[in-house]
């Protein structure tokens, strides 16, 4: 359902970004973006774009500051995402790039990660703050510790909470102006269902008595913020047994379900982003056949499918996602 005065019902901003001024239709600039990945012959650099409007794909004249896979995404919506961390060949990263909206414009922070990681995950409350959690290091050490990028001042902090158990190639949503949730993931021996709560208003962790459906790594997150998030695929054993099932937290009392609809297909190593209000979406990984560079839609009224006839430019795994909703 979509929250009274979202910024696609305002009088305001119908008029100001749907209305033709002339014979041209002007879209909104609200969009999700899908950056770096590996497409089988390298990382890449590259930031697709997809704007809600008409679900159309574009690529980005910006690019990340280097080609890499296997970092993490989050977005201040309405003002820029971010995306940190990942690998480039067998280098870690612990730079922060920045996507201002709606110009597009790349820069890099001058905060970086506490240290250089990948297949960490980030989410954010909008506003306000926005978090990267887990991974491994630059010696393949698992990492529990949470990095808060405060948007403000674009300063990196770290938190005094932990994830409850070091891991790495989790997923990660958040209820905007409430709390942050980081699901399942992969420690040296096992992969976990658990799910950990940020509470944003003191940064506090607990953990949910819901868990994932089954033990789940490489998995993506998103989130219609005051109502529900979702966790999408992975891959629930270390023999590649991927998954297509969809896990959706009811933000006011914490309690799983799991949507009858599924994913295209089973996969790990993908990406999620959504339009807060409207829908969530689901792109690239790699399935049974290789990478896809296919995009789900999750229409957050129904909780039904769709796919896009729009793809990412090229098959990709390992990327991330973040998403610009306008002002929640």
């Amino acid at each position: 359902m979509v929250k009274p005065f979202s910024p696609r019902t305002r009088v305001s901003t119908y008029t100001s970004a749907w209305m033709p001024t002339g014979d041209e239709t002007i879209l909104p600039s609200v969009a999700g973006y899908f950056g770096g990945g590996d497409d089988g012959s390298g990382d890449i650099s590259r930031i697709d774009k997809i704007t809600f409007a008409d679900d159309s794909k574009s690529t980005l004249s910006a690019t990340l500051t280097t080609a890499r896979r296997d970092l993490a995404g989050m977005a201040n919506s309405g003002v820029a995402g971010y995306f940190g961390g990942g690998v480039t060949s067998a280098t870690k990263k612990s730079d922060i790039d920045k996507i201002t909206f709606p110009a597009d414009t790349k820069t890099t922070l001058s905060a970086t990660l506490t240290t250089a990681t990948r297949g960490l995950r980030g989410m954010a409350d909008s506003g306000t703050a926005g978090y990267f959690a887990g991974g491994s290091d630059i010696g393949d050490t698992l990492l529990s510790g949470i990095d808060k990028i405060t948007f403000s001042s674009d300063t990196k902090s770290t938190l005094s909470a932990t994830l409850t158990s070091a891991r790495q190639n989790l997923g990660a949503m958040a209820n905007s102006g409430v709390a942050g949730y980081f699901g399942g993931g992969e420690t040296s021996s096992s992969n976990l269902s658990g799910i950990d709560k940020i509470t944003f208003s003191s940064d506090t962790k607990s953990t949910l008595s819901a868990t994932l459906t089954t033990t789940t790594r490489r998995l993506a997150g998103m989130a219609n913020s005051s109502v529900a998030g979702y966790f999408g695929g992975g891959e629930t054993t270390y023999t590649s047994t991927r998954t297509a099932t969809i896990d959706k937290i009811t933000f006011s009392a914490d309690t799983k379900s799991t949507l009858s609809a599924t994913l295209t297909s089973a996969r790990q190593f993908l990406a999620g982003m959504a339009n807060s209000g409207v829908a969530g979406y689901f792109g690239g990984g790699q399935d049974s056949g290789g990478n896809i560079s296919g995009i789900d839609k999750i229409t957050f009224s129904a909780d039904t499918k769709s796919t896009l006839s729009a793809t990412l430019t090229s098959v990709s795994q390992q990327l991330a996602a973040m998403a610009d909703s306008g002002t929640l």
